[in-house]
């Protein structure tokens, strides 16, 4: 494993684990996801450098646009729980409460 993989792999499980344990604001949660499309969409734009094709160069791109759509999204969901329950606090956030 090349020291490339070795930072790939270490930031999407940092990425991780940061979700996993830094669960008390919205932000943070997101901010997490973020990296982890960032260390996926580096990963999948060296991949077919390293395997010399040209063939897979679109799905680089359709991840990065997906990933566009899903911060587009979490600020939205984020603006919209600060506005009605007054912070961005997850532990605040109840769908029995909803």
């Amino acid at each position: 494993m090349s020291i490339m993989h070795l930072c790939f792999y270490s930031a999407f499980t940092l990425s991780c684990l940061g979700l996993a344990f830094h669960r008390t604001h919205l932000v943070s949660a997101l901010l997490c996801l973020e990296s982890m499309m960032l260390s996926l969409y580096m990963a999948l734009s060296i991949w077919p450098v390293e395997n010399y094709t040209t063939s897979p160069t679109l799905i680089p791109l359709l991840m990065l646009a997906f990933s566009a759509c899903e911060a587009g999204t979490g600020l939205a969901a984020l603006v919209a729980s600060s506005r009605t329950h007054g912070s961005d606090h997850l532990h605040n956030l109840n769908l029995l409460q909803c």
